[in-house]
């Protein structure tokens, strides 16, 4: 009898997988790829880009220039294609200083024939770096876009004026000079239509943890607040919105402006309607990183997803996978930092200091 119960269980599963088997699946690669400072030659009064001149720290020459695009390019038509042999359909770019960069990029002997088109606007970052996003034309056709300002205030200096009345009365004057606002990069919220569905982007380059991991989070947690309004805000047009927020977010999936400010869970059985799946956080624990910091790996580099690309019919594009595309050849092959991003160093142009990051979307053709 149990015999007959193991055949009869083989005998399902084979019949399963023929008909897995017949099916077949639209995929696209959706990809995010902090690039690392990619500057031209080219001075521009205003962005501070000085570093990035042959005059500057740098030293960056239009050699090294071209270099950085041809080993970018390399990258970006790689991703993904382990499992679908198109490049990216959708990437997500972080630290370009302009859309003349990205124009440089595209037209590069490994992506020309893919037909980018480039979403860019210039943001008031203080280093003069921007986010970015290309699309392969014939797949996707923006409808909008916008790039939503992060305004975070750096604060106050309250000075308490207590003269011989205001002692007695027991009431103080209180004056606050204002310090500044931190200028960092604006989010980028694409919408359009992959072949002919409505799925919608946020590219996001979070603050820094200058100063501290501890100091400075509330500068990422106001980038959390500001992209949460903009995703609710979607949700409440439209219940069933499909969406993907990319990006260099400079916390990890277990960090506060993800976990509880976004609201993002790392499994799927949690995700709530109107609520966020982080396909990262898996990865996270599993000790897969995009950078690295004094031996200690990190998962900055991340794309979360709204709960209507998890429903587990495949009538409309669906996340299948999400995984960090680090080659061997984008490592450090020897030296102390053996294993680490191969980033410029000592002269030598690299790719960057961030592995890219990519997930598929995936459409059953009936």
């Amino acid at each position: 009898m149990i015999k007959r119960s193991v055949w009869l269980l083989v005998v399902l599963f084979n019949i399963i997988i023929a008909q897995a088997q017949d099916k077949k699946f639209s995929v696209h690669t959706i990809a995010f790829y902090n690039v690392e400072n990619l500057f031209d030659t080219i001075n521009d009064p205003t962005v501070n880009d000085e570093e990035w001149l042959m005059n500057g720290r740098q030293k960056w020459t239009t050699k090294k220039y071209k270099k950085k695009l041809a080993n970018l390019s390399r990258v970006i038509a790689e991703i993904g294609t382990g499992e679908n042999p198109n490049s990216p359909t959708i990437i997500g770019l972080g630290e370009v200083e302009n859309r003349g960069v990205l124009e440089d990029l595209i037209k590069q002997p490994a992506l020309i024939n893919k037909d980018y088109g480039i979403v860019h606007f210039d943001s008031p970052d203080k280093r003069g770096i921007d986010v970015g996003f290309l699309y392969q034309k014939k797949h996707f056709k923006p409808t909008s876009y916008k790039n939503i300002p992060l305004i975070i205030r750096d604060g106050y200096i309250a000075e308490v004026e207590q003269n011989d009345d205001a002692k007695e009365s027991g009431e103080a004057k209180v004056t606050a000079e204002y310090t500044g606002r931190i200028f960092t990069r604006d989010q980028l919220v694409v919408t359009g239509l992959l072949d002919g569905e409505e799925v919608s982007f946020i590219i996001n380059h979070w603050p820094s943890r200058s100063g501290g991991e501890k100091k400075s989070s509330p500068n990422r947690e106001a980038a959390a607040a500001l992209n949460k309004k903009i995703i609710d805000s979607l949700y409440k047009i439209n219940p069933n919105t499909k969406l993907i927020t990319m990006g260099d977010l400079n916390d990890g999936p277990y960090n506060k402006s993800i976990k509880k400010v976004l609201g993002a869970k790392g499994v799927k059985e949690e995700v709530k309607q109107g609520g966020l799946y982080n396909p990262m956080e898996e990865m996270s624990e599993r000790g897969i990183g995009t950078l690295a910091y004094r031996d200690a790996w990190d998962l900055f580099d991340q794309m979360i997803i709204t709960e209507p690309l998890i429903k587990k019919d495949y009538t409309s594009f669906r996340f299948w996978k999400a995984g960090v595309y680090d080659k061997q050849f984008l490592k450090q092959p020897t030296g102390q930092y053996k294993g680490y991003p191969l980033r410029n160093s000592n002269g030598e142009v690299g790719f960057s200091d961030h592995f890219p990051v990519y997930l598929y979307l995936i459409k059953e053709i009936k």
